[in-house]
């Protein structure tokens, strides 16, 4: 019963996001295939995770996982229970406790074989580029070399639920998923990220 509400909740979310957005999704050197993927894009909604599930085909949303703020999206019962049900999503915690590893969740994800979506600013920004992207991507690309690293651009997202808002205002949005990176033999951690951050912004010009 709980899995047949969630399969009528998620698609019920699709039809609004696409509805209120267009969620129009766009491939750029990077067709939608059914292969082990990080998805790391730009952050200045908490809609973000929910823009890019919408965009991607049905057969790629049922393997990938979007990265969730615990503090955030399990403050209420039903925040949990949609992330939970709805997206599979993969808990961090933003308040690092003691030695525990917050890149812990995310290594078992992939470990089993899933996709996700994730966002290396760490937290939501409010300029027209990203923040400088954190190390987590860096020690992900690292630690699993075959998954495949694709940029990914949110267009105009913040304006359709800017912060301080509860209720969405109908934009037309768009993800645009780019060519993948790899982490280039030898390629320290600072250039990396840095070059990882200028594939996503390059994607804003396509």
């Amino acid at each position: 019963m709980n899995r047949l509400l969630a399969r009528l909740v998620g698609g019920f979310l699709l039809g609004l996001v696409r509805l209120l957005t267009g969620a129009q999704a766009r491939w750029v050197g990077c067709p939608p295939k059914a292969e082990q993927r990080i998805y790391f894009a730009n952050h200045q909604s908490h809609a973000d995770l929910v823009l890019i599930w919408a965009a991607l085909p049905e057969e790629l949303r049922a393997i990938t996982r979007p990265i969730a703020a615990k503090d955030y999206w399990t403050k209420t019962r039903f925040r949990k229970w949609i992330t939970t049900e709805v997206f599979h999503a993969v808990y961090v915690d933003r308040e690092r406790r003691g030695d525990e590893d917050p890149l812990a969740p995310l290594i078992e994800a992939l470990e089993k074989g899933d996709s996700l979506i994730l966002f290396p600013e760490g937290t939501r920004g409010h300029g027209a580029e990203p923040q400088p992207f954190k190390a987590g991507l860096y020690s992900l690309a690292l630690r699993f070399p075959d998954v495949v690293l694709v940029p990914t651009w949110i267009d105009n997202v913040q304006r359709l639920m800017p912060k301080g808002e509860f209720v969405p205002v109908p934009v037309l949005c768009s993800v645009t998923f780019g060519p993948p990176i790899r982490l280039e033999p030898g390629e320290d951690r600072a250039a990396f990220l840095e070059r990882a951050r200028a594939a996503v912004i390059a994607l804003r010009q396509t």
